[in-house]
């Protein structure tokens, strides 16, 4: 058995699959777009300039993508979210600063949350993506 992460751009985040994958893929090491099948003309749920199916791995670890011109009752939520084990710390401020600008949200900065530790970490984040992905970030010295 394996468990993969499955990511649906759906509503405002629906046509947007694309540009994240090249994004994610340009920042995590070890990582590529391994195939990308997009809707056929006048198929269900998607047009043809649309993921259907995707495949992409992150630092290794592989995630699968689609998304949808439904309407759907439902969307990325910070309740589920993309946990990343950095290894130094030029990796989690690089990591962090460039999934939190250009439309993201910083939800816990680096290092404090109203000066609280979680106490299985060293330095920690966790940010929302432009695209409504959540990340949290963790580097344990």
């Amino acid at each position: 058995m394996q468990t993969i992460t499955f990511l649906t751009f759906v509503g405002e985040q629906c046509g947007k699959a694309e540009e994240a994958i090249n994004f994610y893929t340009s920042i995590f090491p070890k990582s590529e777009i391994k195939s990308i099948i997009r809707y056929s003309e006048g198929e269900p749920g998607g047009t043809p300039e649309l993921i259907k199916f995707g495949v992409f791995v992150l630092n290794g670890v592989e995630y699968r993508v689609s998304e949808s011109n439904y309407n759907h009752k439902w969307s990325f939520t910070p309740g589920v979210s993309i946990f990343v084990e950095c290894d130094t710390e030029s990796q989690i401020e690089n990591l962090f600063e460039q999934l939190s600008v250009d439309g993201g949200k910083v939800m816990i900065p680096l290092d404090s949350y109203d000066g609280e530790n979680y106490g299985y970490e060293n330095r920690f984040g966790w940010c929302e993506d432009k695209y409504g992905i959540s990340w949290q970030l963790n580097l344990f010295k």
